[in-house]
């Protein structure tokens, strides 16, 4: 895979993997912001805007804009995280050029009609509703805002029932001016198109955005270490809960080994220590797992599990009691040498289509890895030793200071405040 780094006259850059084995093109990009940007009290505003986006631009009033874009057979959508707000555009190589139209009108002219806001705002506040009595959704809200407290990660990326009815259409419109600008755009472009005709598309599409974006400040989390656990009754029957603490960041030396041994821990399905414990050994749970998210501000390590009430106390004991083993001890040859062995044969999997090879080459754009470190990530992945996970086990897992949220009606597990 020949990656190329396009920089167009105006001085945009994309990375561009040129093929022309189908008549399409995917393009994702990302603005660097997301929700941290949302203010106190208008929590939801990016996610509303990535509502927004094909809801009418220019002339072009909602139906018209939505019509045009089934004409062109064209996908456009957008998403926010916490650090970014992403965009996706996929489009016959046939119709690129009113496709690329379309896509300038959304970023640089965007409506926000009163009439399309009313209707976003109700179909936000229904899936909030719906959001409420989910229990995995409760569970992960409640230990962002125990992990995070102030910080704006400890904020709802959808915002609440308040939030969302508190916006207005100068609040979207001062998002975008503040937000989508050229200085904090990233872009990858896959399929039928080559470097100087991306060049002169990327200047039509995005050359008319501010040079400067206006980002708020965000400092950088640092979540307290537990023991720190909340009960949240719901009327369910089986409970979830979750589970973690502070991680290591993306471009930390010990990432790599981090990633390896959180596969062993519950990153690896049926395969992981966790599911073995929890799920085949004693029949605790359905399903048990964890992951490592490097935020750009503050990483943590995060686990869930799913279990009856009457387990719920039993199962988080063994999952403590598991990674306190890890912790100590490290895991087997045998278990380090599989999770090697399918963590780089896996990964081509994540380059199967032209929109999941753009999508992996925007992510690497985000995270600043480098435009070889595709090309390099096996490699990183073969070099990590027994040795190194073992340290980054003593490292990363802290099984007595775990922050722990469970939603429904657990039996024999108590709230916990962390110790003053």
């Amino acid at each position: 895979m020949k990656i190329e780094r396009v920089i167009s006259p105006g001085g945009i850059e994309a990375w561009l993997v040129h093929s022309d084995a189908n008549p399409l093109i995917a393009m994702r990009f990302a603005f660097r912001g997301g929700s941290t940007q949302d203010p106190k009290g208008k929590e939801g505003l990016a996610y509303f805007i990535s509502a927004m986006m094909d809801e009418g631009a220019g002339e072009l009033g909602a139906v018209a804009f939505q019509e045009r874009e089934q004409a062109l057979a064209m996908r456009m959508d957008f998403d926010t995280s916490r650090d970014v707000m992403l965009g996706n555009v996929q489009t016959l190589t046939a119709n690129k050029d009113e496709v690329f139209d379309l896509v300038r009108l959304a970023l640089t002219k965007p409506r926000f009609d009163k009439d399309a806001v009313e209707r976003v705002r109700a179909q936000i506040l229904a899936g909030l509703k719906f959001d409420e009595n989910d229990p995995g959704t409760v569970a992960s809200l409640a230990w962002d805002r125990l992990a995070f407290q102030d910080h704006p990660y400890g904020r709802p990326i959808k915002g609440t029932m308040a939030s969302i009815s508190a916006i207005a259409p100068d609040d979207l419109a001062g998002y975008v001016d503040r937000v989508f600008a050229r200085d904090k755009l990233v872009i990858s472009v896959v399929g039928d198109i080559d470097a100087a005709t991306l060049g002169k598309a990327l200047d039509h599409i995005f050359g008319d955005l501010p040079l400067q974006s206006a980002l708020t400040p965000v400092a950088e989390a640092n979540p307290p270490l537990g023991p720190t656990s909340e009960i949240i009754e719901m009327d369910v029957p089986q409970s979830v809960a979750q589970f973690g603490h502070r991680g290591i960041a993306r471009k930390d030396e010990d990432f790599i080994p981090a990633y390896v041994l959180n596969y062993i821990i519950g990153g690896g399905g049926f395969s992981s220590r966790l599911m073995e414990e929890v799920r085949e050994k004693r029949g605790l749970a359905y399903s048990v797992h964890s992951n490592l998210f490097p935020f750009q501000h503050g990483a943590v390590f995060i686990g869930n599990v799913a279990t009856k009430n009457e387990a719920v106390g039993q199962s988080l004991d063994v999952i403590a009691s598991e990674l306190r083993r890890v912790a100590d001890q490290g895991p087997t040859e045998e278990e380090f040498a599989d999770a090697k062995s399918y963590l780089t044969g896996a990964y081509a999997l994540r380059f199967e289509s032209s929109s999941s090879i753009a999508n992996q080459l925007l992510w690497i754009q985000i995270e600043d890895l480098g435009i070889d470190y595709a090309a390099r990530r096996n490699e990183l992945v073969e070099a990590v030793t027994l040795d190194d996970i073992k340290r980054v086990a003593k490292r990363l897992i802290e099984a007595d200071r775990l922050i722990t949220t469970i939603v429904g009606k657990p039996v024999a597990a108590k709230s916990q405040a962390a110790p003053g």
